[in-house]
């Protein structure tokens, strides 16, 4: 596919594409629900789809490139949701390690946001994934304008943990790339579905002990290229399918 003069533009054909398959998932909610990416050194400059355009539509020419250090935008014609330039604003500039940040509202994720305990045991290898990795947000102060993201962002203090399990509200996914990004993310949601559908049988659960559950998520976090072999061949899928993703 061709591809006009755009500033990072690999960058934003992964995006689309991770907005593309959000959407076939039905993880996404309408029009709301947000991805960035960071295209700087300090992540104060990052890319992020434009305000309430469904993400089965986005394409890479589409991304808005957005400063987080400078709000003026929000009062042009094409300016960004207030809410993604709040939470993702707050979050690259200040926790550099969240490159890419992925937050939606997708059910099982959502579900498990909402019960009392919103922890995530280790009864399968999906979510063993996760073990010690997530952070339960328990302060949901209404829609994410800026203070909510500088908060959020406040809670990401270990590296290690890269999901938010955002009480009463839905999940924020955090890593170095789109394909890492958008892997956990889709990992997370396979979790908590199963977690779900455990706890509706109402049965025993199953849990695994901490140290094979710590032992799992080692080995998965270090297991080659599935990341990335994963964007590859949705794109592939998108590409034989003729989307115009990538335009």
């Amino acid at each position: 596919m061709s591809t006009p003069n755009l500033t990072h533009w690999q960058e934003r054909v992964d995006l689309a594409a991770a907005f593309r398959w959000t959407a076939r998932l039905k993880m996404h909610e309408g029009v709301a629900n947000h991805f960035s990416l960071a295209v700087n050194n300090d992540g104060t400059r990052f890319l992020m789809n434009p305000n309430q355009m469904h993400f089965s539509r986005i394409k890479a020419s589409d991304m808005l490139e957005i400063n987080a250090n400078d709000p003026s935008p929000l009062k042009g014609p094409d300016a960004p949701d207030p809410t993604a330039w709040g939470l993702h604003g707050g979050l690259h500039r200040a926790c550099k390690h969240a490159r890419c940040a992925m937050h939606v509202h997708s059910i099982h994720a959502t579900v498990l946001a909402s019960l009392a305990d919103s922890s995530l045991p280790p009864i399968d290898q999906n979510c063993a994934t996760f073990f010690n990795r997530y952070i339960v947000d328990e302060s949901y102060g209404g829609l994410a304008f800026e203070d909510e993201g500088k908060r959020c962002a406040a809670l990401f203090k270990d590296p290690k943990q890269k999901v938010m399990i955002m009480g009463n509200h839905g999940v924020l996914i955090i890593g170095a790339t789109v394909a890492e990004t958008f892997n956990r993310l889709y990992y997370f949601e396979r979790a908590a579905e199963t977690y779900i559908r455990a706890l509706q049988t109402g049965q025993p659960l199953r849990i695994l002990p901490n140290d094979i559950a710590e032992k799992t998520a080692q080995e998965l976090e270090s297991y080659p290229e599935q990341d990335t072999r994963h964007l590859a061949e949705l794109k592939a899928i998108l590409d034989e399918e003729g989307s115009n993703y990538a335009s």
